[in-house]
């Protein structure tokens, strides 16, 4: 980040010089130059090796908020059941956003510290018996990285769409969308892509498009145009071609580094940050080390300081962290050290300024 020297947020991230480049170029119209859908395409590849599918891939112009919104208005209408499998903010606030669209909503919830239990999961969809299943993969507020491939096959079970929200981990950590199951599965720009907050990702099964149709909405936030409309090159609005075109770099630079040296690179510094945070006395959260995502930490505010004042203290030395959300704000702070901030050199001098500024004390 150009405002402070040592940007550790988890999203948006800092965005690349390279990247920021791309923004600089005076691109045609997205309307009319078939160019831009030979883009669409490569991004749509590119994006289908990175999270290890077939499915055609929406590629919306939006904020990440909207692809979990696009997802969850597609394929359901008011009364149906939907089973929200909750262990952070955004796994309740799923179940939250499918209330207030009128559905019949059931949660199973693993409290802030804790993964999803596949059987405790299966008893309650059985007897629940939902059209569709909500999941996050990487819940940022707390740090934890949940275990999907069991509750995708709980999902085809019972029959029911299996929606994943991979914001926080797509690209960094790995996704296997089809051998998981997952037929919606929901990305953003501003995370490991390291890009602005752009374009919102949804990865589509047959399954889902089947959804699609049977459902028929068509708002602004709709999947049903993007099946057909890069083929017929015609899309429902204005696309934003210098979010495309800074798409096609980021995912091209994850594909040229290659996704095994990817996964390693975000697991050697999370391992780090970690190791580092606990020399300093620093409580993780969640205690279950094994429960953490490679794309961000979640640690406990020391009781000897208040986030407001940590904040602070950070920001006077040109660090910035974030704070929490929920009933963990003001109580946990997060190092996002994804996408462009997954270096060890970055990681290391944020260490080395939070371990001053707690030496100092408050």
């Amino acid at each position: 980040m150009e405002t402070y020297e040592v940007g550790l947020v988890p999203g948006p991230i800092s965005v690349p010089s390279e990247l920021r480049a791309i923004f600089q170029i005076d691109y045609g119209s997205s309307d009319l130059e078939a160019e831009f859908f030979t883009l669409y395409e490569k991004c749509e590849s590119y994006l289908g090796e990175i999270l290890a599918t077939r499915n055609r891939v929406a590629i919306q112009s939006g904020e990440g908020m909207l692809a979990l919104w696009s997802g969850l208005k597609s394929v359901l209408r008011p009364g149906d059941k939907v089973l929200a499998v909750a262990n952070g903010v955004f796994g309740y606030g799923l179940g939250d956003m499918a209330r207030q669209l009128g559905m019949e909503v059931e949660v199973v919830g693993f409290g802030y510290d804790d993964v999803p239990e596949p059987q405790q999961v299966r008893e309650v969809a059985l007897t629940f018996g939902p059209r569709l299943v909500t999941a996050v993969h990487c819940e940022t507020p707390s740090g934890t990285l949940a275990p999907l491939k069991e509750i995708g096959e709980i999902c085809r079970e019972i029959e029911a769409l299996f929606y994943v929200d991979f914001v926080s981990s797509g690209g960094g950590v790995e996704v296997r969308v089809d051998d998981w199951f997952i037929d919606l599965g929901l990305l953003g720009s501003q995370k490991v892509l390291s890009l602005p907050p752009d374009l919102a990702i949804v990865t589509v099964s047959e399954r889902a498009w089947s959804a699609v149709e049977e459902i028929g909405y068509f708002g602004y936030d709709a999947l049903a145009p993007w099946r057909g409309g890069i083929d017929d090159q015609r899309l429902p609005y204005t696309h934003n071609w210098h979010a495309m075109a800074g798409l096609h770099l980021a995912t091209k630079m994850i594909l040229q580094e290659g996704l095994s040296a990817v996964f390693s690179r975000h697991a050697r510094v999370a391992a780090y940050c970690r190791s580092r945070l606990k020399e300093m006395g620093v409580e993780l959260f969640p205690l279950k080390e094994e429960f953490c995502s490679p794309t961000v930490t979640a640690a406990k505010v020391p009781e000897a300081w208040s986030w407001p004042d940590l904040d602070k203290a950070l920001r006077e030395r040109r660090m910035v962290v974030g704070g929490s959300y929920g009933p963990l704000a003001g109580k946990v702070f997060r190092l996002g050290h994804m996408g462009n901030q997954a270096r060890q050199e970055l990681v290391e001098k944020g260490m080395n300024i939070l371990q001053e500024v707690l030496g100092r004390g408050n």
